[in-house]
């Protein structure tokens, strides 16, 4: 039993050429703010997700060998 869906190859694209669109259209904006490694760890934790499963939880995943 899966819970967790992977998105399409087309839908991973799609999200990862608007968070690149996102990050280039606000760097002007974000240069001045003080919160922009707030908006950015936002930007990357999109480009990172490529399914449903929550991304620490992928990332949790990923790294628990490293640790045993």
């Amino acid at each position: 039993m899966n819970l967790y869906h992977s998105y399409s190859t087309t839908r991973i694209f799609m999200r990862r050429a608007a968070v690149v669109l996102a990050g280039v259209l606000a760097l002007p904006v974000m240069l001045f703010r003080a919160d922009r490694a707030r908006f950015y760890s936002y930007l990357h934790r999109v480009w990172l997700k490529t399914s449903d499963k929550p991304v620490w939880l992928a990332e949790a995943e990923s790294v628990c060998c490293d640790f045993y």
